[in-house]
C-alpha cells in the first residue's frame, strides 16, 4: 500500500494569527509550496462520531473572497454528499442555500457599498 502526504505550514504574527500558510502534497504535480490564504479541515472521528475541524485564514484574506470560498465549499460539499449518498433531494438543498447564502452577501455588500457613497 503507498502513502501520500499533505503538509500544511502556518506562519504566525506575534499577535499569534495566521500571516501566511503554505501547503504541499506529496501526490501533487507542482514541486515546490503553494501559498493559500486560507483553508478548512474537517476530520471525522469514527470513534466519538464527531467532527474535528481546523479553520485558518491569513489577515491577507478579504471578506468577498471569504464570501467566494465558503460559497465553492457549499457546493463542492454538497457534490461530495451526492458522490457518497445519490441523495439528490439533499444535496439540491444544500446547493440552494448556498446560492441564497451567496445571494444575501452579495446584496449585503450593494447596499454597504451605497452607504459609504
Amino acid at each position: 500500500m503507498r502513502k501520500s502526504s499533505i503538509v500544511i505550514d502556518v506562519e504566525l504574527d506575534e499577535a499569534r494569527v495566521p500571516a501566511s500558510i503554505e501547503w504541499m502534497a506529496t501526490e501533487s504535480t507542482v514541486e515546490k509550496p503553494q501559498q493559500a490564504k486560507a483553508f478548512l479541515l474537517s476530520v471525522w472521528d469514527g470513534a466519538d462520531k464527531t467532527a474535528l475541524r481546523i479553520d485558518l485564514w491569513t489577515n491577507k484574506m478579504m471578506v468577498d473572497e471569504m464570501a467566494d470560498f465558503y460559497y465553492q465549499t457549499l457546493i463542492t460539499m454538497a457534490d461530495t454528499f451526492d458522490r457518497a449518498t445519490k441523495n439528490t433531494e439533499l444535496v439540491e438543498d444544500m446547493k440552494k442555500f448556498a446560492k441564497d447564502f451567496y445571494a444575501k452577501f452579495r446584496e449585503q455588500q450593494m447596499q454597504q457599498n451605497k452607504l459609504e457613497q
